[in-house]
């Protein structure tokens, strides 16, 4: 049996508002000015500490350790919030998915905390299709560290070539290559927009849901 790694925000779900919202209103908190959509969805990828300090950072708002702790629990409260007031599957997932379960174990590796990870799947009726979800705010580093993705090819009982990862972002593509797993490059999704994406040439693409699928059964009959 293959495993198939599925990243959240950007490759099953279009979270971009919800968090960019989100952000801004903890700006708003402190009294600075919203930053666009676009350029708050180019901080996001590695966790939410590290958005909630980089949109610090770009508002003008310099603070240390505590201050930044204190940012994050006001994104958090906000976050839980609007967590599914725009958050929705892109388009094809939940084929996809459907369709991928009977092809592989399938799990999903996210950088954003377990909580609100988990009440997403729950939301869109996919906690039946993973074996485990790896958060962000759990033992394992986050992603680019491979040490979640090895513990997730461990549970599934399979070594790197019969695993494949599918992320939007160059954090996902990362990951893989340190893991030694095969890699699909959701395009689709929003992690394309920092404009580090560099990749070797033999990477999977998908440009859509429905791509991805065809992605995971040609790299599973492969």
């Amino acid at each position: 049996m293959a495993l198939v790694v599925f990243d959240l925000d950007g490759t099953l779900v279009d979270s971009r508002q919800d968090l960019a919202e989100s952000t801004n209103a903890v700006l708003k908190s402190y009294g600075a000015a919203p930053l666009p959509l676009e350029r708050v969805v180019m901080m996001v990828g590695e966790g939410a500490r590290v958005l909630v300090q980089r949109a610090l950072t770009a508002a003008g708002l310099e603070r240390d350790e505590a201050g930044v702790d204190e940012a994050l629990d006001r994104f958090h409260a906000c976050y839980r919030l609007r967590l599914l007031a725009t958050t929705r599957p892109y388009d094809g997932i939940d084929e996809m998915l459907s369709r991928a379960a009977t092809l592989a174990e399938l799990a999903v590796l996210t950088n954003k905390p377990l909580a609100p990870a988990q009440r997403l799947i729950e939301a869109f009726g996919w906690s039946s299709h993973f074996i485990s979800i790896i958060g962000g705010d759990g033992e394992a580093p986050r992603k680019p560290d491979p040490a979640g993705l090895r513990q997730l090819m461990s549970l599934a009982g399979v070594g790197p070539s019969s695993t494949m990862l599918v992320g939007d972002s160059m954090v996902d593509v990362q990951t893989a290559r340190r893991a030694g797993t095969a890699m699909c490059v959701a395009r689709y999704g929003f992690g394309n927009t920092r404009g580090d994406m560099t990749l070797q040439g033999d990477e999977w693409i998908a440009e859509t849901g429905h791509g991805a699928y065809s992605a995971i059964h040609a790299w599973s009959r492969s």
